[in-house]
């Protein structure tokens, strides 16, 4: 979070300083309702996403493309918001006096994000269909690791005692995980082999999207350069077009659109069950990918995969009532240590507002002084 620091000038009156620190205060209460509302919006659309395509599975579904291909399918329903964004809101802003990107640039962005989201996507989908979604759920918070290693090098993230805590907690839940004999015999329909496959498709695709936050937030800062809300919305379209028309091109070379109509004929709950968990699941990945962008772009990719870690122990619990996975002694302890990761990396942002509060009250008596 960004806070600007005004020097000395000469006023007008005695009442222009209060007027510049109440509309301050009012800027840094409407970055924290952007942020939560963002925050909302990622882990309901993550948790719901990721427990109707377990659902998806559970009931005879088995096409790996099809559920990547809907993770990024439901963009036309992003239309609406950016048409009301752009007719009631103020004018797009940029962030800095430098000549815009091209349109080239910004397109070229947008497929090399759009081909990563659609290879990670399909990862992901490897890793639910072999994985109980509790375990797949505690695995998709190493994606912090790999965010902070990624923001380091790529977005110049500074690491702290919190910070660091954080990191060793999330990776310790992670080893407890790997090395739980118990895990395996969770899933009574793949072998130990596939355990494993879906174990490392999981942990890369939470890598590949740690790359990702970070590759958008850099594209922010150095490319997109917008400060609106339009700026995520068409980001989020741009990509999510780029990633379906790849998996298009998936389902078809590898043959696998020629099962889709025996599986929804097939499938437990009926064939209109099929397609409306398929359309279910489209919306809140899009719901998902909205809170996330914004996050990325209202605070860092740090923090928009903090937020994402947060949902990690909702899912275990709501899998457990509806899928019945068991939620062993392991897995307990791996979620207290991961919970207790986030704990420590929200302090440190605590820590940071506190410091940022704290320099816009010495600014504002330094002004008052002038």
């Amino acid at each position: 979070m960004k806070y600007t620091n005004n020097s000395c000038l000469s006023l007008v009156s005695d009442d222009e300083p209060r007027s510049a620190s109440r509309t301050k205060g009012s800027k840094h209460y409407n970055w924290w309702f952007r942020v939560t509302v963002y925050a909302f919006l990622l882990i309901a659309g993550q948790s719901v996403a990721t427990l109707l395509g377990e659902f998806y599975y559970d009931k005879g579904g088995n096409s790996k493309w099809m559920a990547t291909f809907v993770q990024s399918a439901g963009f036309p329903v992003l239309f609406v918001p950016l048409i009301v964004a752009r007719v009631y809101l103020p004018a797009t802003s940029s962030t800095t006096t430098e000549r815009p990107a091209s349109v080239s640039t910004v397109a070229l962005l947008y497929f090399g994000l759009g081909v990563l989201i659609a290879g990670n996507g399909m990862l992901y989908s490897y890793g639910l269909l072999y994985l109980p979604v509790s375990t797949y759920s505690m695995l998709c918070s190493t994606q912090l690791v790999f965010s902070a290693i990624f923001s380091f090098f790529l977005n110049s993230q500074k690491f702290t005692a919190f910070i660091l805590n954080s990191l060793i907690l999330l990776t310790m839940s992670v080893v407890l995980l790997a090395v739980d004999p118990n895990n395996s015999s969770d899933s009574t329909t793949h072998s130990e082999g596939k355990y494993g496959s879906g174990f490392v498709c999981t942990v890369a695709a939470s890598a590949g999207y740690s790359l990702l936050l970070s590759l958008t937030q850099l594209c922010f800062e150095k490319v997109i350069r917008k400060e609106t809300i339009n700026a995520v919305l068409e980001m989020s379209i741009s990509t999510s077009v780029v990633s379906t028309c790849t998996c298009l091109v998936g389902i078809f070379a590898s043959g696998d659109w020629k099962g889709l109509k025996s599986e929804m004929n097939e499938y437990q709950e009926g064939s209109v069950s099929y397609v409306m968990t398929l359309v279910w699941i489209a919306v809140t990945w899009q719901v998902f990918s909205v809170g996330l962008i914004g996050l990325v772009f209202e605070a860092s990719s740090l923090f928009s995969n903090v937020i994402s870690t947060l949902g990690s122990p909702v899912v275990p619990i709501f899998a457990v009532i509806f899928f019945h996975d068991t939620l062993s002694g392991v897995k307990i302890m791996a979620m207290l240590l991961s919970l207790w990761g986030f704990v420590s990396y929200i302090y440190q942002h605590y820590i940071d507002d506190c410091k940022a509060k704290k320099a816009r009250i010495v600014d504002d008596q330094n002004e008052e002084k002038c």
